[in-house]
């Protein structure tokens, strides 16, 4: 029998995917509901395009219903495993076509209640995904994890499959080449040295 919608809010994500692989379509919605916008973010940041980020949001979801009878529990949590096929659909997608012009990307509908603020927050968002394409991929995929997902070392460690002190090599010289793409665009990009 499945369980309502609202009370699987307490239900954790191994055991709504076993639900879902026994047949409970509920758990699936909430599955889907958990994981969705966290993979679309991800996807985004990693690729700069809306329309290849549902894409590759679509695949993910898909893979892990169909591994979902076979899930071997408490081996990685399925974030973990989410982020990393995230991360290698958007390598794929990356290695197949090139680079997409900044001009390409569509801006994010933003229901912010000034203009003035609006176009501040389009230009700090363009900026900063052109200085996350300047990176090297191994580089943007840690900083993106870490200070845009809010992952810890270890779970990126996991996801990236190297070792921690490989994700703190690479998110140290990530945001150093941040900072220093970005310094000199502090005052267009609305920030003063008050």
């Amino acid at each position: 029998m499945d369980m309502p919608l609202d009370a699987m809010t307490d239900v954790s994500d191994e055991a709504l995917l076993v639900l879902f692989a026994n047949g409970d379509q509920m758990a699936a919605r909430a599955l889907t509901l958990r994981f969705t916008p966290k993979v679309m973010a991800h996807a985004y940041r990693l690729l700069g395009n809306h329309a290849e980020a549902e894409d590759v949001t679509q695949e993910s979801m898909l893979r892990l219903w169909k591994i979902a009878p076979d899930w071997r529990q408490g081996e990685a949590k399925i974030s973990t495993w989410l982020y990393r096929v995230v991360a290698n659909l958007c390598t794929d997608r990356l290695r197949r076509k090139p680079g997409l012009a900044l001009d390409a990307v569509p801006e994010p509908e933003d229901n912010a209640p000034g203009v003035t603020e609006r176009i501040q927050d389009h230009t700090r968002e363009v900026a900063l995904q052109k200085a996350l394409n300047q990176l090297p991929e191994r580089q943007r995929q840690a900083v993106v994890l870490r200070h845009i997902e809010g992952l810890t070392n270890p779970e990126i460690a996991a996801i990236m499959e190297i070792s921690t002190e490989a994700v703190e090599s690479l998110t140290a010289r990530g945001k150093r080449t941040l900072a220093a793409k970005l310094a000199g665009q502090r005052n267009e990009l609305g920030y003063s040295d008050d």
